[in-house]
């Protein structure tokens, strides 16, 4: 988390609920207005992207009969 983001919480954290839940509205106003389809990615989503079609472009990936939906906590996945 960037020292920005962070001193960003800090201080939302301070305020009261209220004042919250409108600064939360003002920023949800200011994401759709900098991408009104949600079709941007961030940096760190971009590299999570390109590293996931460099895997299954490989072979690493699992079939879904190797995944236990129930335990996913529990897969070793190296």
């Amino acid at each position: 988390m960037s020292s920005a983001t962070q001193q960003i919480i800090d201080m939302l954290n301070m305020l009261p609920k209220k004042e919250q839940d409108f600064a939360c509205e003002m920023l949800k106003k200011i994401v759709l207005a900098w991408d009104p389809d949600f079709t941007k990615l961030t940096p760190d989503e971009a590299r999570r992207l390109e590293l996931g079609k460099k895997q299954l472009a490989s072979g690493e990936f699992f079939c879904e009969s190797e995944i236990d939906w129930d335990n996913l906590d529990n897969m070793d996945l190296n």
